[in-house]
This record gives structure tokens, C-alpha cells and sequence, in this order.
């Protein structure tokens, strides 16, 4: 996002990506919307990934293409998913996403769509007993860790699980209790569609400038 808007910054390529579940921030531009520019400025995109794609069903996702190439009708256009593959503990310790099934989870998380994550949890078949959802790119205290280890205890969870991006955030705070597993949802971007056209594109940015075996 904030690349794109960045006019000065040297770039080989804009490939920009698009959440599926709210593409096109309600249509309208920051504040009213979640637009950071009008939407015709794609125009400036060489690529579009399109992510989280296994959250919309196969119209809406055509809706969104159709969209996309109105814009900009010469537009190479991926489509991704969000792979969940793991969840990882304090000192990096693996868990298996079956081990998950049937388990109570607290969740929590400060990004920019949490209702992803919250479905991700529930794909996974665990129950989520609760929540917490802070804004985008919150700054965590000591007093949040407590607090979301307190209500977490109180709804008898099994594991406090959250993203990647929120732990690295949290990690210098100890919970005042540990007898609740905290962890983070490990995730990778898996393409489904464009992957091989998008390579095509990165390659011939790059010729040249990096041996073709390090791409």
C-alpha cells in the first residue's frame, strides 16, 4: 500500500495486491473509506495479486476481475490464498494445525482485515471462545498481554493465538500467567492462479541486474 503511493520511490514493477474479502475499501477514500487513492490510479499497476481468494465464492471473485480489468484491460492479474501451515510457540516450537481441531482459542490481533483471521481460526474446526481486535498496527502494552491472558483464562481457553505480524510485537511482554499457551498462525501465500505470468514479469524486470538461479 504505502509503496504505491510513494511517487519518488524507485521501482522496477508495481504489482499491487488486493484482499479479496474487501477489495475496494467500500469504494470511497480515506476517511470515509479505506482508499488511499481513487481506484482508476491502478492504471499505474503492472500486476495484480489477488489474495485471501478461498474467503469469496468464484463470482464475486469474477466481479473482482472484471472490476480490475475495466481499469486496466492489458492487466496481468494473480490469485493467492492464505495458506495457514503451522502454529509456532515461544522458542519456536511447532504445533500441528490438526492439534487445533476441537481446541478452545482466544484470538487476537491489531491488522488491517481481522475478520480473515478470525475465519481462518474457524476453518481450522477450533472453537473460538473469544476475541480481541485492536486497529491496525497497534502498539502493545503490558496491560493489554494481561488483560488478554485474564479473559482467556476466563473463557477456560487452550491456546491465545494471533499473527505473525502481532508477535513479534508482543514478544518482550511476559504474561502474568502460563498456563495458557500463546502462539501465532505461521501463514504463506500459496498462488492458485498467475503465478507462472507473474515470474514472467519479475524475470524481465530483473534481466540482467541478478543470475537468473537466485530469482
Amino acid at each position: 500500500d504505502d509503496g504505491f503511493q510513494h511517487r519518488r520511490l524507485a521501482r522496477d514493477l508495481d504489482i499491487v495486491t488486493i484482499d479479496a474479502t474487501c477489495p475496494f475499501g467500500y469504494g470511497r477514500m480515506l476517511p470515509a473509506g479505506l482508499l488511499r487513492e481513487p481506484l482508476c490510479s491502478l492504471k499505474r499497476a503492472d500486476a495484480i495479486v489477488i489474495t485471501r481468494t478461498d474467503q469469496v465464492s468464484e463470482a464475486q471473485l469474477n466481479d473482482i476481475e472484471n472490476k480490475l480489468l475495466s481499469i486496466k484491460p492489458d492487466l496481468t492479474i494473480a490469485k493467492a490464498l492464505h495458506a495457514p501451515v503451522c502454529v509456532k510457540t515461544d522458542g519456536e516450537s511447532q504445533i500441528e494445525l490438526e492439534q487445533l481441531k476441537g481446541k478452545k482459542i482466544f484470538a487476537f490481533c491489531g491488522i488491517g482485515n481481522p475478520d480473515a483471521f478470525l475465519t481462518t481460526i474457524k476453518e481450522l474446526q477450533a472453537e473460538l471462545v473469544g476475541s480481541k481486535i485492536y486497529n491496525d498496527h497497534y502498539h502493545y502494552t503490558q496491560n493489554d498481554i494481561n488483560y488478554i491472558v485474564q479473559r482467556s483464562g476466563d473463557l477456560k481457553a487452550d491456546f491465545i493465538l494471533t499473527t505473525e505480524k502481532d508477535w513479534t510485537k508482543i514478544t518482550s511482554l511476559k504474561p502474568i500467567q502460563k498456563d495458557i499457551q500463546m502462539a501465532y498462525l505461521k501463514i504463506e501465500i500459496k498462488f492458485t492462479a498467475g503465478k507462472d505470468k507473474l515470474r514472467v514479469l519479475i524475470e524481465t524486470a530483473l534481466t540482467g541486474r541478478i543470475p537468473k538461479n537466485n530469482i
